[in-house]
């Protein structure tokens, strides 16, 4: 049995969704295509991921249709800074993931082995309609990484796109390139969480590796329109180096561009990296200067109370052209084509001609 893979049976999983990315393998396996890992399945075992497995000789997708829970958010928590300010977003996910991150802070879903966290039943219409009951401009795939549950989030943005809905992708970007083009085809934004700069890191902490995260990244920003922003959890000692955060920025720099969002946030203990010291303020703040130096324009702080590091300024006259508070906006001084009031200059971005009035409210969602 291949040590990516799980040996626990699924044969009372409440659904079997037909997949694509597989293929079989000489000795009787089948291999999952979705995403690097290349989980090598018998009959009846699940892939890392959980949600992912082997049923009838082919790769299915369990718990199609389920969630762990629903909830609106402000859009600027995914975190999206320069995507419809403002406004509310229908936010889900399932269970599993495809990495296994120590410090993840979603852990209670993202490591969930239990069908009874898909408690949640909505498919995908009721979702898209639910999302215009509510007033959601977009829908969210997060909480844990929807490159695992990708057939369920395809079809939620289709039917999110026929109700004029938009779709959000918070992911790490771990996802081979076929289903990356499917995937990514249907989503309006992303937000890629670039969780370090080394190969070490991903290894002994995520359980993955960095270089598929940097192709997603690449071809998100030069092979589609889907609105790009990117956020790295800095950890005390793990990835917060001058360094690493150095060759990091000036990586995204060159191969990304100036004007690609960049989210530095704070780490707090939690799952099985309970002993590492929360991030102090001022080591987001260092790094936020460090990529300003690069030549970054875009570069936020969060987890901190630090409303200059989660403002917007624009990158020609220096101007406040957003004002955050945490997830409340304050001063606007965007016009209707969302350029600067004050010099003119573009700001990067998809925007509207008035910002939302969400605010920071975290409101749970049943599904009807």
């Amino acid at each position: 049995m291949s040590s990516l893979c799980t040996s626990q049976m699924i044969e009372n999983s409440p659904d079997y969704w037909p997949t694509e990315y597989w293929h079989e393998l000489d000795d009787g396996r089948i291999q999952c295509d979705a995403c690097p890992r290349a989980c090598r399945l018998r009959e009846g075992q699940q892939g890392l991921c959980f949600v992912r497995a082997r049923h009838n000789n082919a790769i299915v997708l369990t718990g199609y249709g389920r969630s762990s829970g629903f909830c609106i958010d402000p859009v600027e928590k995914k975190p999206l800074n320069h995507f419809l300010p403002g406004t509310p977003v229908l936010s889900f996910g399932t269970a599993g993931c495809n990495l296994a991150c120590k410090f993840c802070q979603n852990w209670d879903m993202s490591k969930s082995r239990e069908m009874d966290t898909l408690a949640v039943q909505a498919m995908p219409e009721q979702l898209s309609e639910r999302a215009v009951d509510m007033g959601c401009r977009s829908v969210a795939f997060t909480y844990n990484d929807p490159v695992i549950f990708l057939e369920y989030a395809r079809d939620v943005a289709i039917a999110a796109k026929e109700r004029d809905i938009r779709s959000v992708a918070v992911t790490a970007g771990y996802i081979c390139e076929k289903p990356m083009i499917e995937f990514f085809s249907h989503m309006d934004a992303a937000n890629v969480d670039l969780k370090a700069f080394t190969e070490t890191f991903y290894k002994n902490i995520c359980g993955g590796s960095l270089a598929p995260v940097l192709e997603t990244l690449k071809y998100l920003k030069h092979e589609t329109d889907v609105w790009l922003e990117i956020t790295t959890l800095l950890i005390p000692g793990e990835n917060d180096s001058d360094r690493e955060l150095d060759e990091m920025t000036l990586w995204i720099q060159e191969h990304l561009g100036f004007d690609v969002p960049l989210h530095f946030t704070a780490f707090h203990p939690d799952w099985k990296m309970m002993n590492h010291p929360s991030t102090p303020a001022s080591t987001l703040t260092r790094a936020r200067n460090i990529a300003q130096k690069n030549g970054l324009r875009y570069v936020y702080t969060g987890n901190v109370h630090d409303s200059n590091g989660g403002s917007t300024w624009c990158a020609k006259c220096g101007q406040l052209l957003i004002e955050r508070d945490w997830y409340s906006l304050g001063e606007w001084q965007l016009d209707s084509q969302g350029c600067c009031t004050g010099c003119g200059e573009k700001l990067s971005g998809v925007f509207e001609a008035q910002p939302g009035v969400w605010g920071p409210r975290r409101l749970p969602v049943r599904m009807i």
